[in-house]
């Protein structure tokens, strides 16, 4: 996944810090390969909540992680979070997870605008469309 989180600029990046758990830890004292994709969702709750959306009306469908490093218990974590591309009823989003400002995994996701009472993925609205741009940085490759 070809993703330039290190030429990201950040103005238009979401951060969200992330306090490792003992629990995250693997039996060698390393974050689990499982916690990043839970680092992944606090990271993106944390940007909707602040884009004004509602954690009930996106969902998952689609999350690809690359492993950079490893994170251990005590790092500082945290998880920056853009948008790639609005589309007509969903999003592409790229995270950067760092520990101690290093990048330790890259990110990339796709949320549906759903509508669970005909259970089709339904149009986004101006309204949800809106805050997101501001933080829209279209990647190639």
């Amino acid at each position: 996944m070809s993703n330039p989180s290190h030429e990201t600029p950040l103005s238009r990046v979401h951060e969200t810090r992330i306090q490792v758990r003992f629990s995250d830890t693997d039996a060698l004292g390393h974050v689990n390969n499982a916690s990043f994709a839970q680092y992944s969702e606090v990271g993106r709750l944390a940007f909707g909540n602040d884009t004004g959306q509602k954690v009930t009306s996106l969902i998952l469908a689609r999350l690809a992680i690359d492993f950079r490093a490893q994170i251990n218990l005590g790092d500082n974590v945290v998880v920056r979070t853009w948008v790639e591309r609005i589309g007509r009823s969903s999003v592409t989003m790229r995270q950067t997870i760092l520990a101690n400002d290093r990048i330790a995994a890259d990110v990339g996701c796709v949320v549906v605008y759903f509508d669970y009472a005909t259970n089709r993925p339904r149009e986004l609205t101006p309204e949800l469309k809106a805050p997101m741009e501001a933080y829209v940085i279209e990647t190639t490759g």
